[in-house]
């Protein structure tokens, strides 16, 4: 199995996250050339990249979810 050893870097905020639209829009930027990367070797990898940005999508809200579960059950 071909897997990625390593990830591309993620530049720190320069915003705080009170400037919501400021913070929202410079993390669209940070993180949008590792998903773009990660498409991208999914569909080298033989996945079809629209499957795998669903994927994508349901895995993170699973993320956003345990969090959230976390942080009220403790």
């Amino acid at each position: 199995m071909n897997m990625m050893t390593t990830a591309g870097a993620v530049p720190s905020p320069t915003h705080p996250a009170r400037d919501f639209l400021a913070y929202e829009t410079e993390c669209r930027s940070a993180l949008r050339p590792l998903l773009t990367g990660l498409l991208d070797m999914a569909e080298s990898a033989g996945w079809n990249r629209r499957t795998a940005a669903s994927v994508l999508m349901f895995l993170a809200a699973q993320q956003v979810s345990a969090t959230a579960h976390a942080s009220t059950a403790a």
